[in-house]
């Protein structure tokens, strides 16, 4: 059976933002070979994190929702594991009523971005 999941990772601050863009993309990749399916990605950008992680204070965010078997969550954490550019990560599952709280999320999201362009083309 099927079920849905978020991971959020952070990735070192060093890095550019197209080397962090790859990074991403990486880890998607890793998703979709092995079988699950990418609903949603977001990067959060450059965040401030709440501690200093390996004398780090900031680190780029990211998070990507799919729907897959849960074996292939073990792959990707241990894929996390091994990458020198990855300071923390989490995985959780999401049941029911949070993962239509972040379909609902998202919706509004989509429709603010909607009616900010909808402003610049007004203007």
């Amino acid at each position: 059976m099927e079920k849905r999941y978020e991971t959020v990772f952070i990735l070192t601050p060093v890095l550019s933002e197209d080397q962090a863009k790859e990074a991403a993309k990486k880890f998607e990749k890793i998703l979709t070979d092995l079988g699950a399916k990418v609903n949603h990605r977001e990067n959060w950008g450059l965040k401030k994190l709440a501690y200093p992680i390996q004398k780090k204070t900031t680190g780029f965010y990211h998070l990507i929702d799919y729907t897959g078997k849960g074996t292939e969550i073990a792959e990707l954490e241990l894929q996390f594991k091994r990458d020198e550019r990855i300071l923390r990560f989490l995985t959780i599952a999401l049941e029911k009523h949070s993962a239509a709280w972040a379909d609902k999320r998202r919706g509004r999201q989509s429709e603010a971005k909607a009616a900010k362009s909808t402003k610049k083309a007004e203007a």
